[in-house]
C-alpha cells in the first residue's frame, strides 16, 4: 500500500470512529478534525505563503472566463495539464487561445476521464444503495448528458442575447 493510500486509510478510520463514538451519521469534517486533534492525531504542516498563493493562484485561472465573440458563450480561459518542470513532475496551465494542441488535447481528454470517473462511482454507489434499499423506488441516473447540456447552453445563449 502507498503512503498516500495508507494515509487515507488512516483519516478514513478516524471518521469511523468520530461516527462510533458521537452516533452522528452525517458529520462536518472541521468537527472530525477537532475530535482527531483532541485525541493527538498530528497535524499537517500549515501551509507556507508561497503555496497557499499557488493554491490561490490555481483556483482564480480554474475560475476565469471569457466570451466568444461569436456565439458570447462563455468559455474557461486557462487549462490544467500534467508537465515536467526542472525534473519534477507538476501541473502547468495554459490559456485557451494560446494553447498549442498538445497540450490542451491532453487536458480536455484529463477533464473527460474525470467525469468518466465520476460517472462510474455515482453509478456503483446508486447501485448499492438501490441494492440495500429494495422497499424504496430505485434512484436512477441519467449518464447521457446530452439534453442538459443543450439546455445549458441554451439558456447561455438566452442570456447572452438579453
Amino acid at each position: 500500500m502507498n503512503f498516500r493510500r495508507r494515509k487515507s486509510h488512516e483519516l478514513q478510520g478516524m471518521i469511523h470512529l468520530y461516527r462510533e463514538r458521537t452516533g452522528e451519521t452525517a458529520v462536518d469534517m472541521r468537527k472530525v478534525a477537532e475530535f482527531a486533534m483532541g485525541m493527538g492525531w498530528s497535524m499537517p504542516p500549515p501551509l507556507s505563503p508561497l503555496e497557499r498563493l499557488a493554491k490561490e493562484l490555481s483556483r482564480a485561472a480554474r475560475e476565469e472566463t471569457r466570451y466568444d465573440p461569436t456565439t458570447r458563450l462563455p468559455y474557461r480561459v486557462n487549462h490544467a495539464y500534467p508537465g515536467l518542470r526542472d525534473g519534477a513532475q507538476t501541473t502547468l496551465w495554459t490559456d485557451i487561445d494560446r494553447a498549442p494542441r498538445g497540450p490542451m488535447h491532453m487536458s480536455l481528454q484529463l477533464r473527460r476521464n474525470q467525469m468518466i470517473d465520476d460517472g462510474y462511482h455515482l453509478s456503483l454507489d446508486a447501485e448499492h444503495w438501490n441494492s440495500i434499499h429494495p422497499e424504496d423506488a430505485p434512484i436512477e441516473i441519467q449518464f447521457d448528458f446530452t439534453q442538459d447540456i443543450d439546455e445549458r447552453k441554451s439558456a447561455d445563449e438566452d442570456d447572452a442575447a438579453g
